[in-house]
């Protein structure tokens, strides 16, 4: 472990390191067109901050595995799945995605599920692991939308559920846009608990039912936005109760991105990450991390409010709170 002090913002510092296993696909590229406006570096500078700051290490660093697609069936439809993996998607479902299809977009889309399956095993050996990418949470059962083919966090949920004695799980989703294909996946489902906290007038613009939608005027700043995520996070947590928690933080609220809308501060969003992480740290709840959106013009924008998050996360001690101080909450999470 190093001790250091933390900072908010990019540039010459130290923090502190608790081991938290990071899942990455950045090796992964698209081949998108010259011009395509989806900010793709942001996933390799995110993982290369993290090292240079040494807010994880390099052995805390592995490279996503391929999700089966035994364990995309428990989510996505057939005829979506064998769409995807043959190339046979029509072009009105590739443009509602926003990527054209390629054989590198079936693997890199199967790597990102992949890596939230490989977090959320992480987080339950060692409370909190984060996937540096996913939070592809537009993605419906029978189709994907707005840059999402997979709905990472929909299968890893079904996973948990189908793999350990975990039933009761909560998504916690901060991106800017409302996780629609989430709340479809899930309506219904009394054991989940689906939180959306995004913009009123922001895509999707025909939003689904979540358990709890929070939504957020243009131009919401730091303060009314942590007050409101406050009393809903009771809610989620201490009403619902979970026994596991998947933590979408959308680097998308900023107040410099191109579709975000909101007016949060890179300060603010670390607040945001400590609000979320913390409850969860205090509550002894495993969680599992994922990046989601961010299309700020600056990339380097993107990946501060990234890396900030995953500092939040390891600066937090989650990993040592969970196994040292709450074994009766672990022990409900081995599997059958």
């Amino acid at each position: 472990m190093i001790s250091g002090q933390g900072s908010g913002a990019a540039g010459n510092h130290e923090t502190i390191i608790h081991r938290m296993e990071c899942f990455y696909s950045d090796t992964f590229v698209l081949p998108l067109p010259e011009g395509h406006r989806f900010p793709m570096a942001k996933y390799s500078g995110l993982r290369e901050r993290l090292l240079r700051d040494r807010i994880v290490t390099v052995a805390d660093l592995h490279e996503a595995p391929l999700a089966e697609w035994l364990d995309l069936r428990l989510v996505h439809t057939t005829e979506y799945l064998e769409a995807v993996e043959r190339g046979t998607l029509p072009r009105e479902a590739q443009r509602r995605i926003g990527f054209p299809w390629s054989p590198q977009m079936v693997q890199r889309a199967r790597r990102s599920v992949g890596a939230t399956l490989a977090a959320a095993r992480a987080a339950l050996q060692d409370g909190c692991a984060a996937n540096l990418a996913g939070g592809t949470h537009h993605a419906f059962a029978d189709r994907g939308e707005g840059y999402c083919v997979f709905n990472d966090v929909a299968v890893a949920t079904r996973v948990l559920q189908r793999d350990t004695k975990i039933r009761r799980i909560a998504i916690v989703d901060c991106d800017v846009h409302q996780g629609n294909g989430t709340a479809a996946i899930f309506n219904g489902d009394p054991d989940v608990f689906t939180f959306s906290m995004h913009g009123a007038r922001n895509y999707p613009f025909r939003k689904e039912v979540s358990r709890l939608d929070v939504e957020l005027e243009d131009g919401t700043g730091d303060e009314p936005y942590l007050s409101r995520l406050a009393h809903s996070l009771e809610v989620v947590l201490g009403i619902h109760r979970p026994e596991f928690v998947f933590y979408l933080a959308g680097a998308d609220p900023f107040e410099g991105d191109r579709l975000g809308r909101l007016k949060l501060t890179i300060d603010g969003l670390q607040r945001r990450d400590k609000a979320v992480l913390t409850r969860c740290y205090d509550s002894g709840i495993p969680v599992v991390v994922t990046m989601s959106g961010g299309y700020a013009p600056n990339v380097d924008d993107i990946i501060t409010i990234h890396a900030n998050t995953i500092r939040t996360a390891t600066s937090l001690g989650h990993l040592r709170h969970l196994r040292h101080q709450a074994p009766s909450a672990r022990s409900a999470l081995s599997a059958p």
